[in-house]
């Protein structure tokens, strides 16, 4: 069965692919478009770790971080939290037929026309202002006085945009810095140190939440 690959194809859009193998899917703050053999499905932003049985496909699918998908496809990531919906049921029948069509001729071909098709629109650009931020570790509270507003409306901003708002984002990215450097053989209490965690038990408190697991377990998955 194929593994899993990936590369970019325009800003904060990748293209992926995947034999279907089951697996856990940790929350990255993205939104996904996928074709999974027989249609298109648009997965929203997890909340936290789900499993996926995979269906034994293979699958193909645009990953949208930095908070594009909703403009490209013209809906609101908080409709969509912790949710996979058929393309048509978002669109109506005619207008998810048409592409339907098109990419089960070509599916990462016209996939990637889909991701290239219009240049950042003005949300898209503070989605990706307000990801870029909380990823390199930037506070919510430091973040709304960079872009003049409050927290609260930084809070009403993000959640069409990422589904929810920007701490839950801020912790989810934490969690994928925390474990690209364990990966990279740092040792989680020195992870927990440099992320910004109270202790490694808060660190541990986080993976458990967010992943579903400790942070042992996570690593090894």
């Amino acid at each position: 069965m194929e593994g899993y690959r990936e590369r970019g194809v325009a800003p904060g859009v990748v293209l992926w692919s995947s034999g279907g193998a089951p697996g856990t899917i940790l929350p990255d703050g993205c939104l996904d478009l996928i074709w999974n053999g027989r249609g298109l499905v648009v997965a929203g932003p997890d909340g936290a770790a789900r499993f996926n049985d995979g269906g034994g496909r293979r699958h193909i699918g645009l990953r949208f971080s930095h908070g594009r998908g909703p403009a490209l496809l013209g809906l609101r990531a908080d409709e969509l939290r912790d949710t996979t919906v058929t393309l048509a049921a978002l669109w109506g029948d005619a207008e998810a037929r048409e592409l339907t069509e098109r990419v089960a001729d070509d599916p990462a071909g016209v996939l990637r026309g889909v991701a290239t098709a219009t240049p950042p629109g003005a949300d898209e650009r503070f989605g990706a202002r307000v990801f870029g931020a909380l990823a390199r570790g930037r506070d919510v509270a430091g973040l709304a006085d960079d872009l003049g507003t409050t927290p609260r409306t930084l809070h009403r901003r993000c959640l069409p945009v990422f589904g929810y708002g920007p701490q839950h984002l801020g912790r989810i990215l934490r969690l994928q810095r925390a474990l690209a450097r364990a990966r990279a053989g740092t040792p989680w209490a020195d992870v927990a140190a440099v992320e910004g965690f109270a202790d490694q038990p808060h660190l541990a408190r986080e993976v458990r939440a967010l992943a579903g697991t400790t942070p042992t377990g996570l690593l090894a998955g």
